[in-house]
């Protein structure tokens, strides 16, 4: 899965280039999302410099056959003085892949993803990240299930007691003490979560366990975060198709784990895009 060199578009890229590091990168992975990028990569650029954040924003476009990258470009293009970049690559390769190269093409010491359609809005960013910043954890990711109250609006019934009952197998399956791994609201302390990327698997929806499996695994102190949350109606999570290939790929984390596959990452990597 990991190569020698990190290409983007045929072409190497320099990840220091000319510009000073930002304290925080922030990934947005991005399918098919022509629609809704546009405004979210507004409200997120608007935050960062409203805020005055150090931050740099990557999109990656999984692949997508619509004008998502376009339409990231020129969102990213009305904020010229602040730090952005597209990542586009040909064959769509699942949102997991979509964000293991975000991360790997993130220059802070401090990573956050966020879903595309900002469920999680992104005002939320300092409960995640200020708890990496001050030393306390080195994995910090939004819940919605230890504060309901702070959902605005529901997923529909049975799409919700989906989750719950698919939270319960990653319990039963991994050991892994938490109540939703599924939020798409995360943060890592890259210096400690760089090297596992290197032995991980998952591609697609699977992988926020895997994540947390082998950050815990390592050793890495997590923290699972009430964060405030939208249920968006046009979620690309088919709960009857989704529900199936997610819970395959817990059992293959189970199994990969008792294979070894996470016992030894490696210090640094860098990746090839599959074009």
């Amino acid at each position: 899965m990991f190569d020698t060199d990190l290409l983007f578009d045929n072409k190497k890229l320099t990840l220091a280039f000319c510009q000073m590091k930002p304290a925080i990168s922030i990934i947005i992975p991005a399918f098919e999302e022509e629609d809704r990028l546009g405004e979210s990569i507004g409200e997120i650029l608007t935050y960062i410099e409203n805020e005055k954040l150090s931050a740099e924003l990557i999109i990656v476009d999984d692949g997508s056959n619509d004008k998502t990258c376009l339409t990231a470009e020129t969102a990213c293009a009305e904020f010229p003085d602040l730090q952005t970049k597209v990542i586009r690559y040909e064959r769509n390769r699942g949102k997991g892949y979509a964000v293991q190269i975000g991360l790997l093409a993130s220059n802070a010491d401090i990573a956050l993803f966020s879903d595309a359609d900002l469920s999680t809005p992104i005002e939320e960013l300092a409960k995640l990240v200020k708890p990496i910043q001050t030393g306390k954890y080195d994995l910090t990711f939004g819940s919605r299930a230890l504060d309901r109250s702070l959902i605005g609006k529901h997923q529909p019934w049975r799409r919700e007691q989906g989750g719950k009952i698919f939270n319960l197998i990653v319990k039963t399956f991994t050991g892994l003490p938490f109540w939703d791994t599924q939020c798409g609201f995360k943060a890592f302390n890259m210096k400690k979560f760089r090297p596992l990327l290197s032995v991980m698997q998952i591609e697609r929806f699977g992988f926020d366990v895997e994540f947390l499996y082998v950050a815990n695994l390592h050793g890495l102190r997590m923290k699972e975060i009430p964060v405030r949350w939208n249920h968006d109606e046009r979620t690309k999570v088919n709960v009857f198709r989704d529900s199936q290939r997610m819970f395959n790929e817990v059992r293959l984390i189970r199994k990969n784990a008792k294979r070894g596959v996470y016992d030894n990452p490696v210090s640094f990597i860098t990746q090839k895009i599959d074009k």
